[in-house]
């Protein structure tokens, strides 16, 4: 069993499904619903799903939704620091998933901004560390995470980087963004996400300039599968499985669960890429960013 700590975002997350275009200034039918979501927690419960011990460093305000987040958490065996903050409200993310299962996300980080290094456990126990870059992102939670990750550095704990969509990037410096990576022993992305940080315009390319910074970089390429180089010499390119596609909310984070929970288990990059792809088609065939409970 892998052991596993993640350090980011607890949400709730509205989707709002839409099978027409959008009406603006008028109506469009949609249907909605609410789930837990935030990717550092979507990452930990799909990783408990696959049988890992997770510890989740997340903060929730002192409301409703707060309360049931965490105690959703309980259900998939996640722990956490079960830290309501007084006056602070639980972070919102609004989901807009289109007639062709792609979203789009309004966030409001809510009580996720004040993380600090007193959320984190005893660090002896955890094999890795998966950081949401959305924690990184936020001016308000930023230098409290910088601390957290070199206590990290300082046990020597591998640690897994999402950096987070182009749209949050694109207000934080190249330069501090190079740095941000540098700190990760695993870099996992999308194809958009990988030519924008590397300034590439082709696959190879972004690869060989992001592995130059870090030494395993995964690039997560939708329909297309995922492709990946490892120590600057071995690239892997795997397809990805047919599915319908109902809501993509969620397949990185499954993904980033499913290459963990095999990569740190057994480091075969091949292996390792298929059992996120496995994870991110499960995720993509419902409306929703985490695996049913139970699973």
């Amino acid at each position: 069993m892998n052991h596993f700590l993640c350090i980011g975002d607890t949400m709730m997350d509205v989707s709002v499904v839409i099978d027409s275009e959008i009406h603006v200034g008028g109506d469009t039918q949609a249907t909605i619903s609410t789930h837990g979501g935030g990717a550092a927690a979507n990452v930990s419960t799909w990783l408990a799903s696959l049988g890992n011990s997770v510890y989740l460093c997340s903060r929730t305000g002192d409301d409703l939704n707060g309360t049931f987040l965490f105690d959703e958490l309980d259900k998939y065996c996640v722990r956490h620091s079960d830290h309501h903050a007084p006056g602070e409200k639980t972070g919102v993310v609004v989901v807009l998933v289109n007639e062709n299962g792609e979203r789009t996300m309004f966030p409001d980080s809510g009580a996720n901004s004040g993380l600090s290094a007193k959320d984190l456990p005893p660090l002896e126990e955890f094999d890795a560390v998966y950081l949401s870059g959305y924690a990184l992102i936020n001016p308000k939670s930023r230098k409290n995470v910088l601390e957290m990750v070199a206590q990290i550095k300082a046990h020597s704990i591998p640690i897994v980087l999402d950096p987070g969509t182009v749209g949050a990037l694109r207000n934080i410096p190249t330069s501090i963004l190079n740095d941000w990576i540098a700190l990760a022993d695993v870099l996992i992305l999308n194809e958009e996400e990988a030519f924008y940080v590397a300034d590439e315009k082709d696959i190879e390319g972004a690869l060989v300039k992001l592995a130059a910074v870090t030494p395993l970089v995964v690039v997560k390429r939708g329909e297309r599968g995922a492709i990946a180089i490892f120590e600057r010499v071995m690239i892997v390119e795997v397809p990805a499985e047919e599915v319908e596609v109902i809501d993509t909310t969620g397949a990185g984070d499954s993904f980033a669960a499913g290459f963990m929970s095999s990569w740190f288990s057994d480091p075969n990059l091949e292996v390792a890429i298929k059992n996120g792809i496995s994870q991110a088609t499960t995720c993509i065939a419902s409306v929703g960013a985490r695996p049913p409970i139970g699973k």
